[in-house]
């Protein structure tokens, strides 16, 4: 990454993941943009089997589509209870244009005949740098917590209201960003993927290369 092109495009239009991304990146000598600066480019179809196809696609398409470089994300939650479910479809758990509610309330109704200590669960984000050309690097991030039983908080966004965290005795939702960033799956991939950043602001590539 040359010192005259250090623009990296978040590969999302989810303002929500742009906050808490630029949050933790605000320290970085760069401009960070997002897919809502690119608004004629389409939306990549995230159609791979797990989240790190489909990090991996949005990463590759973003800076492909941009000419800058791309840090993207995916993220699943896996229920213990549920075999693993939504995984990777998380997003989309309650249908094509279902908002965060819906898939909460779906959750928690699949839920319902399950006690409390049986409602592990763990989120995992893996998050993906790509430059121009394609050449990407990986790194993840997960957290470990327990499904709740209703709605609590109103911070975040997805599914922080259900998602119980034992160790800060509160649900994401119920934390402020700084908290939350602090512990989370996409906290802990950023912390990651900022050293990929600071190896490439460190390298610069030699006049002719």
């Amino acid at each position: 990454m040359s010192a005259t092109n250090r623009t990296v495009v978040l590969a999302t239009r989810n303002q929500h993941k742009v906050q808490e991304i630029r949050a933790l990146l605000v320290e970085m000598p760069m401009t960070f943009l997002s897919l809502t600066d690119f608004p004629d480019l389409p939306d990549v179809v995230e159609d791979g089997s797990t989240c790190q196809e489909n990090a991996v696609k949005k990463a590759k398409e973003t800076a492909a589509g941009t000419g800058h470089w791309a840090l993207a994300d995916d993220t699943g939650l896996e229920v213990d209870a549920l075999d693993g479910r939504p995984g990777v479809c998380a997003a989309r758990y309650a249908g094509e244009g279902a908002t965060y509610a819906d898939n909460c309330e779906k959750l928690l109704e699949e839920l319902q005949q399950i006690p409390a200590g049986q409602r592990a669960a763990r989120f995992l984000t893996v998050m993906v740098l790509s430059d121009p050309e394609g050449q990407t690097e990986v790194v993840e991030g997960e957290l470990q917590g327990q499904i709740t039983e209703q709605f609590y908080g109103s911070h975040g966004f997805g599914y922080d209201p259900v998602f119980y965290v034992p160790k800060a005795k509160k649900t994401l939702a119920e934390m402020t960003l700084a908290e939350k960033n602090e512990l989370s799956h996409r906290g802990q991939a950023l912390i990651l993927a900022k050293d990929l950043l600071k190896r490439r602001l460190e390298y610069t590539p030699s006049v002719g290369a």
